[in-house]
């Protein structure tokens, strides 16, 4: 049992790209759904399925890599709010990743989003994870 759950579903991701890994399989969450979601809508992945399981569902997620370098596009994927210290934004703070080429997956009282979106609705929240 692991204690936090996103930090697992980052560092799943993170290690199957430096490894080359194709396909990487990490327990669902609703949580979990929704930045599987957004990172498929913002281009870092090239596709996900959830799994539908008695004991706990699966997400699989297949990686993007550069068709020319053979690199991983998800370059630094980390954790900002632990649950130790939770990291908030309001609308008008929130986090700029590489000057704008990156994201910031908030969770907010709308559901989570990205960022940017959030700027958009003027929502504040948990800062999950900022990703390049």
């Amino acid at each position: 049992m692991y204690t936090d759950p996103i930090a697992d579903y980052l560092t799943r991701i993170r290690n199957a790209a430096s490894a080359g890994h194709r396909v990487v399989e990490i327990p669902a969450s609703n949580l979990k759904k929704e930045m599987t979601k957004i990172l498929f809508d913002q281009g870092y992945i090239l596709s996900y399925k959830f799994i539908e399981n008695k004991v706990q569902d699966i997400i699989k997620i297949a990686l993007k890599y550069d068709k020319d370098s053979k690199q991983p596009v998800i370059k630094n994927i980390q954790r900002v709010s632990t649950p130790g210290l939770r990291k908030y934004a309001g609308a008008n703070e929130m986090p700029r990743v590489l000057n704008g080429l990156g994201i910031a997956i908030i969770s907010t009282s709308k559901g989570v989003m990205t960022n940017k979106k959030a700027r958009q609705e003027n929502v504040g929240g948990e800062v999950l994870c900022l990703v390049y």
